[in-house]
Formats: structure tokens, sequence, C-alpha cells
């Protein structure tokens, strides 16, 4: 049995990017040259590993075992050159971080950015996505995580906290008036998001020391799944949402955004680093860890430009 090593690599860029097009565009490679190593692969192992149609490619049950064991042994590969190469002084090798859109826009990126300009051997590959990705699934080095962790099969090493303030726009507070308790935002018109249950999203601190935290269900004139998008919203004065502050520092600052239930604090989440357990851990990606705690130690960036306004 004749395969090679490019046509395995080809079929996991189309595996983990579901398109041939977007496998073929982190290649550097045309698309013709992407499908053909692909179809030559299978040609070799007798077996279809993709279904091919014009939204994308999904993975036959074949091409799914195929894939977890191929990922696996690539991975194993990796870690061995790793080994040899962390013997040295230099990062370098390739990153895959998994982080949540606008927290990877606005703050995760320009620091990564930053730390690749010092490291030119170091290679990034980062998936800016608000979903929940299997880290070790999906063959990533390192993820993301804001709110609260339930993976036990993942090391999670805190960064920040992140505050989250319920807002409007001074337009809606005029024309709606603020709510006064929790319980009258039930009353209000407002922005949700969908990827957390309702009662997770519009959670307060307990009302006494020592309480359970209070949990709300409201009616959402709007739902999004993203942070950005529901600033946006409530900017344009749609509704009252509950956000953390790292997305709406700068509209709060600016007055696009007022607190609209100052004397309530909505339960704050917290910003980890994770990575898969029982994995050993590459000299990169300890580095890279170590930089963003020491990047997010203290007064997290988004508090300090809030402080300053």
């Amino acid at each position: 049995m004749h395969y090679r090593l490019d046509d395995i690599l080809a079929f996991l860029q189309a595996m983990e990017t579901g398109s041939i097009s977007t496998a073929a565009q982190r290649m550097g490679l045309a698309k013709s040259v992407v499908s053909k190593r692909i179809s030559d692969l299978e040609a070799v192992l007798k077996v279809e590993l993709l279904h091919r149609s014009t939204r994308g490619v999904v993975p036959t049950d074949k091409g799914t075992a195929f894939y977890q064991r191929a990922r696996s042994i690539m991975q194993q590969l990796d870690q061995a050159a790793e080994e040899l190469i962390e013997q040295g002084d230099e990062l370098c090798g390739s990153l895959r971080i998994a982080a949540p859109m606008t927290f990877g826009t606005t703050y995760l990126g320009p620091i990564l950015f930053s730390f690749l300009s010092h490291h030119p051997r170091l290679g990034l590959a980062l998936d800016l996505d608000d979903r929940i990705t299997d880290l070790p699934g999906e063959g990533y080095d390192l993820g993301v995580r804001i709110g609260r962790l339930r993976d036990s099969s993942l090391v999670a090493r805190k960064l920040a906290v992140s505050r989250r303030v319920v807002c409007c726009s001074p337009a809606y507070a005029q024309r709606a008036g603020l709510p006064a308790t929790i319980e009258e935002l039930a009353d209000h018109a407002c922005v949700g998001y969908v990827n957390v249950s309702p009662g997770q999203i519009w959670q307060f601190e307990p009302a006494e020391p020592g309480g359970a935290p209070r949990s709300l269900v409201v009616r959402s004139r709007i739902i999004a799944n993203n942070g950005e998008s529901m600033r946006d919203a409530a900017i344009a004065g749609l509704g009252i949402s509950v956000l953390p502050v790292f997305i709406v520092a700068k509209a709060l600052a600016s007055g696009q955004l007022i607190n609209a239930l100052p004397d309530v604090c909505p339960v704050a989440d917290a910003i980890y680093a994770v990575y898969p357990r029982n994995r050993h851990l590459p000299k990169k990606v300890r580095a890279v860890i170590d930089h963003l705690i020491a990047v997010f130690e203290g007064e997290p960036p988004w508090e300090r430009e809030l402080n300053r306004a």
C-alpha cells in the first residue's frame, strides 16, 4: 500500500475545515490539487472517505474512523519533532488555537500576533468561533473558554475574571425607562444569546451573602449567537442585554451604552486557557499560556479602558 503523507494532510485539512476550498486556502494550494490528493488517498485505501457536495464535505463512517487515527498519529509525530526542537531555546512549529469570536478579534488575536513577532519560527492557526470546540478531537493545542467549565478532560489555567453588565442605549432608557429590580427586566424588550441557556445568561449575584444566585427568564425580542451583534442591537436601542465588559467597555466609555442596573451584579464569568489532559504539553504551548497569564494579570485591559473613561 503506497500512500503519501501529503495526501493524508490534505484529507485532515478537509475534515477540519469541512471544505476542500478552505483546506486548499490553508495549505496554499489550488483546490484541484487538494481534491486530487484526497481522491488518490481514497484510491489507495479503496474506500470513500468523504461525501462531496456544493456545500462542502461530510465524512463517511470510515472517513471519521481514519481521521481520528490519522490525526492522533500526526500529533505524535509533531510531538516527537517538538521534543527534539525543545532542547534549544527557540520556539518553532505550529499552534492551533480555538477561541470565541469577539474575544479573539478584540484581545486575543493582537496579543498572539505580538507574541509571534518575537518568535519568527512559530506558526499559528487561530480558529475563532463561539461554538464549543472538541479540542482533542479536532486537533487543537489550546483553547480559550469563557464561562463556567464543565469538561473534566481539559486542564484549565485561569487568565482573568470577566465581569458582565446589564446595559442599554440612552435612547432605549428614555423611551422605555430603566428597571429598578431584576424582576422588572421581564417587562422589557431584551437581547438574548442563543449559545447558552437564558437562566445562565440572566443570572445575578445573591441578594444576601451566602445565598444562591438568582436566575431570570426574560422575553428576548432579539437573539443572536455573537456578542458583538448583541451589543450593536443594544446600541441601536432595541432592548436591554447582559454582556461581558470586554465587549461593551468602549460603548460604555463613549456613552453609547449605559449600565441599566448599576446596583445589581450579574454573576461574573472567568476566562481560561484550556488544553487536553494526559498529553505532553509542548514548550510552545506553555510559553503562550504563560504569556497570556502575564498580559491579563491584575486588572484586565478592558477594565483599564473603562476606568479611564
